[in-house]
């Protein structure tokens, strides 16, 4: 048997953090197990669906790394084929026309609640005879079509996840699988679409498992096998309530936008609610050869921002540092740091360099990128209290005799730069340790940073000598 899974987000809203990880559970199955990836879209909501979300959802993935192997297909391009095995269950005697209206299946809603019962249809269309039907059909009445359910028993869900889950028959009734208007119902279309691409295993949110029922009598009702169904957890905030936008980030693109990377992510998510022991990073290749259902845990999951982000700043720490210049890129414009011609002008050894000099302390991309505000332009501000501080007439003195004896090191380097920077200031009769940070906030306009000398290579001779020549106007 192939196994075959599938990832069917509605386009609705963005793909957020709780559907990302469903996508990655689905695609971590299908390639440990060899199996096939299809992205489906169920878009056949006329009233919530926004088809502009569709590019941004595909986008979304692919930025993860989660390619799909089918699709994407549309449920909205599916309908005839809805139609069509909704019929066959009729034709079947499995399934009959319903010709209530909305008013009439209002009034006997809230006739059940008055009544403290739950709102259920009666089946009165159930076993209508050709006569009442054909009197329906003369008042205008469009008719919906309902399953025959089961009158008593229950129905025994074997979850993945979650163990046995029985549902009982009572708390059923005949439900529409096809509306008066031809477009199938959610649990209809799903099935039919899962029995038609040979779906073998729903990995799916365990908001889900109120609609397996309904889904297996369904399969039932066609008489095919049914899948193997996993519901995975919810993924809560830090107060155990549902996580939404209040709770900050919650779309993948936030996080990108904010800095993390997609293997960061991936990583995190893929811990959210899985565990292999107590390894916390775990490759692409490693999270594929471990993954399994029987170690996702049933019960709901904390996103915790603060632990993604540490797992983000593994990977910057690790990552190579041209590839995470070049994502660093962006980010010098969208910080207006500088111009998209000037950011695509800084050369990738540079960029490079920026990466070594502060991945061990940076979280995001965003902390990677600021320091190019002083490290490659000379559009920064001065931290006023460390001007006033270091930047004292004697040690002004001090820089611009630096500055000078700078100006005839042959190679720019860190190395050569503090032998040089030493010898000048023997000579003076001073230490390194009386202007270092003094030297920092001429340079930087900030007290904290990476290595003096590391910092003067990277930002150049010519933007070196310059600052601290012009010490004195900073203190001013």
């Amino acid at each position: 048997m192939t196994v075959r899974v599938r990832f069917a987000p509605s386009p609705t809203g963005e793909l957020h953090v709780g559907g990302a990880r469903t996508a990655l559970f689905n695609w971590l199955f299908a390639r440990k197990h060899q199996g096939v990836f299809i992205l489906r879209f169920e878009d056949t909501d006329i009233e919530r669906n926004r088809p502009e979300l569709i590019e941004p959802i595909l986008e979304s993935l692919r930025w993860l790394g989660l390619l799909w192997d089918e699709g994407p297909y549309f449920q909205s391009q599916r309908l005839n084929l809805y139609r069509e095995w909704a019929e066959r269950l009729l034709s079947e005697g499995k399934a009959y026309r319903c010709y209530c209206t909305p008013e009439e299946l209002e009034a006997k809603r809230k006739a059940a609640l008055a009544a403290k019962q739950k709102p259920k249809y009666d089946g009165r269309c159930r076993t209508l005879t050709a006569q009442e039907e054909q009197k329906f059909l003369s008042e205008g009445r469009r008719p919906a079509l309902r399953l025959k359910i089961p009158q008593a028993g229950t129905i025994t869900v074997e979850d993945a996840i979650r163990g046995r889950v029985e549902f009982d028959f009572s708390e059923l009734d005949d439900f529409i699988i096809l509306r008066s208007d031809g477009r199938p119902t959610y649990n209809f279309a799903v099935v039919v679409d899962d029995v038609t691409m040979g779906i073998t295993h729903v990995i799916r949110a365990d908001e889900h498992l109120n609609n397996t029922p309904k889904q297996i009598l369904i399969y039932q009702a066609f008489g095919v096998p049914i899948p193997v169904f996993a519901h995975v957890p919810m993924v809560l905030a830090k107060d155990r309530s549902k996580l939404s936008k209040r709770h900050g980030a919650t779309a993948v693109f936030e996080f990108r936008d904010r800095g993390v990377l997609p293997e960061a992510l991936v990583n995190y998510l893929a811990r959210l609610g899985w565990s292999h022991g107590d390894q916390e990073i775990f490759s692409t290749e490693e999270l594929i050869e471990n993954f399994s259902l029987e170690a996702v845990h049933p019960s709901a999951a904390i996103f915790d921002e603060e632990k993604l982000f540490w797992v983000n700043q593994h990977y910057i720490k690790t990552g190579d540092p041209k590839r995470l210049g070049e994502l660093v890129r962006p980010f010098l414009v969208k910080l207006n740091i500088m111009s998209e011609a000037e950011a695509q002008a800084v050369p990738t050894d540079a960029l490079a360099r920026l990466v070594m000099l502060f991945r061990e302390r940076a979280k995001t991309l965003i902390e990677l990128a600021e320091p190019a505000r002083y490290m490659l332009t000379d559009n920064f501000p001065y931290d006023s209290e460390a001007v006033q501080k270091f930047l004292t007439p004697e040690k002004i003195v001090l820089l611009r005799g630096l500055a000078e004896a700078l100006a005839y090191v042959e190679s720019f380097t860190a190395a050569e730069l503090e032998r040089a920077a030493r010898a000048y200031l023997e000579s003076q009769g001073k230490a390194l340790k009386d202007i270092a940070q003094a030297c920092r906030v001429a340079l930087t306009g900030r007290t904290a940073g990476a290595g003096l000398f590391e910092t003067m290579e990277l930002i150049g001779r010519e933007r070196v000598l310059a600052r601290l020549r012009r010490a004195g106007a900073s203190a001013s």
